[in-house]
């Protein structure tokens, strides 16, 4: 049986982190009570969006402990937001001139294994990098993107609960977010700085731009066909989208640790 299209929202202003998490806590809880009462009717949903600027730390990271406190206070020194999530990796920053991409995914229906997943998402960005910018991807151990041993330009950090994906990706487009990353060792390698498609172009590249490009290779590589949800038509999950789109811009508050659902 084919499955339905990936239903995506790109928003049009940068976000806060809180409140993109909470959405997506909320499209779980409505993408997992439709599967149970319809099985098959639920949607699976890709948000793509930029944050205002924020620090994240992965669930590894105790945030009662006195060395992440004390990270935490000296990067809200310096502008950002600071949370502890539930995801996998380390500690990673997102802000304006990122692409972000929140996939909301049933991978019991779409047969993948959780690494299989990780895997796709991937592929997806080196497709992208190297399609639309001629940038080459090197191996690594590590996960994410890297042009050269020494410079990732993107990150995978996933949460699964009852095989529905939240977190995602994010890949550095400007160069606005370098400086930083220069603050944090990110992801916990030492040797590594982030990088970013304008500096491996050699040219500015809007954000626009890039969305245009990406969006046909995330869905080649899903094999999925990757339309825009119709916020007004979608029912509970366009209007918990749809609020965020209005409100999300007016949040101003400070969490340091959020606990997901299990």
């Amino acid at each position: 049986m084919s499955l339905p299209p990936i239903l995506f929202h790109a928003f049009s202003k940068p976000l806060p982190y809180i409140p993109t998490l909470v959405l997506q806590q909320k499209l779980h809880e409505y993408q997992l009570t439709q599967r149970r009462a319809s099985p098959g009717s639920h949607p699976d949903i890709l948000l793509l969006l930029e944050h205002t600027p924020v620090y994240t730390a992965g669930r590894r990271q105790t945030p009662s402990d006195p060395e992440t406190l004390s990270e935490a206070s000296r990067l809200r020194a310096l502008g950002a937001d600071f949370v502890s999530t539930k995801r996998g990796g380390q500690t990673t920053y997102h802000g304006p001139g990122q692409r972000v991409g929140y996939p909301l995914f049933d991978l019991k229906r779409m047969h993948l294994s959780i690494a299989d997943y990780i895997c796709k998402v991937q592929t997806a960005m080196k497709i992208h990098f190297r399609e639309s910018y001629g940038i080459e991807a090197v191996e690594s151990d590590n996960t994410g993107v890297f042009t050269s041993p020494t410079s990732k330009i993107a990150s995978i950090g996933v949460q699964v609960r009852h095989r529905l994906t939240n977190h995602g990706f994010a890949y550095n487009v400007t160069r606005e977010p370098l400086k930083w990353f220069d603050q944090v060792v990110a992801c916990g390698l030492e040797d590594v700085k982030a990088g970013c498609i304008a500096d491996a172009v050699g040219r500015d590249v809007s954000m626009t731009e890039d969305l245009e490009s990406f969006l046909p290779v995330f869905e080649r590589t899903f094999g999925r066909e990757v339309v825009r949800m119709d916020l007004e038509q979608d029912s509970l999950a366009g209007e918990l989208i749809r609020e965020l789109e209005v409100e999300g811009g007016k949040c101003d508050f400070i969490c340091w640790f959020v606990d997901a659902k299990k």
